[in-house]
């Protein structure tokens, strides 16, 4: 097996596990955090901010699998009426323009994360708040890598959808 092949299964077998971790983290939190509050008039404190920094972390997992696999969101009205050629071209010009975007805000967000880390800055219950951030360049980093070297795969064509519903 090729190296690269190992890392890439190494890397999916990391998201999907997270993404499987984090989502039954969330129910569980959020279950007992309904839970206590309305049989006991209780709750954790730390409960809210963490969900939510759980939900920021599930959904870019979430994007980077969905980019991983090629499902994320396409608008595709234009390539099914192009040539092969305008369409393996739509492909790289797609790629080449989502990788730029998904590096700049990568950049971007970690100059705001080294910004929370040298400020001290605390999230909730001492959680540092560039913890909670980290997710967000390195998400945005993966999906960027992933753009780019989709440009040395060879596209596929998309498939037509009957919508006959």
């Amino acid at each position: 097996m090729h190296r690269g092949n190992k890392l890439s299964t190494w890397v999916a077998k990391i998201e999907d596990s997270l993404l499987a971790l984090l989502l039954g983290l969330m129910i569980l939190l959020a279950s007992g955090q309904i839970l206590l509050r309305n049989l006991f008039d209780m709750g954790f404190s730390w409960s809210d901010p963490l969900l939510r920094v759980l939900v920021l972390w599930l959904g870019l997992i979430g994007a980077m699998v969905a980019t991983r696999e090629k499902n994320h969101i396409t608008i595709d009205v234009l390539t099914r009426t192009l040539t092969p050629i305008g369409q393996k071209l739509t492909y790289y010009v797609i790629n080449i323009f989502s990788g730029i975007v998904c590096a700049i805000i990568s950049y971007h967000a970690t100059r705001f994360v080294l910004m929370e880390y040298e400020d001290n800055m605390m999230a909730f219950s001492n959680v540092p708040a560039w913890l909670c951030e980290i997710i967000i360049p390195i998400g945005f980093g993966l999906m960027a890598l992933r753009f780019f070297l989709a440009l040395f795969c060879t596209p596929t064509k998309p498939t037509p959808t009957n919508d006959t519903t």
